[in-house]
């Protein structure tokens, strides 16, 4: 899988294994109705393991039908929350070297209360219900999968 994405004229939903494009996110959501623009941007932190060895990188992967049915619902669920005027969630799938974004998620509300609100919501939401999971890559090339 390169890439899936699921539109409509307000939400747009990714998952790519190429670079995210920030900037066209922002782009997506811009509305002359949003009075405020939150964006998230996750990425891959640096760490050490308890035996002294750095993390390269994070391998993200998804089950991609499931995956994306269950951000479509996310971004539902967000609108019976929140006056919405327009959504954007992003996220990577692959290698993510330390550093780089792995899940963006902006989200354009009348007030920034609401966007703020919504968009804390949905990542810490699609961490815990989308099917997309994440192995640490570490410097001698050993993987070690996250359980969340």
């Amino acid at each position: 899988m390169e890439h899936s994405v699921a539109y409509s004229q307000f939400d747009r939903i990714e998952l790519t294994a190429a670079d995210l494009d920030i900037a066209a996110a922002l782009a997506f959501v811009a509305s002359p109705l949003a009075g405020g623009i939150d964006l998230f941007v996750g990425t891959t932190r640096a760490e050490q393991a308890g035996d002294g060895r750095e993390l390269v990188a994070l391998d993200y992967e998804a089950y991609v039908e499931m995956a994306i049915d269950r951000l479509r619902r996310l971004a539902a669920d967000a609108r019976r929350q929140w006056p919405i005027v327009k959504l954007a969630i992003l996220h990577r799938t692959g290698r993510v070297p330390v550093g780089e974004p792995s899940v963006a998620i902006a989200v354009a509300c009348g007030h920034r209360a609401e966007a703020f609100a919504a968009c804390r919501w949905l990542i810490d939401t699609l961490k815990a219900d989308v099917p997309i999971w994440k192995k640490e890559i570490w410097a001698d090339g050993e993987g070690t999968w996250v359980h969340r």
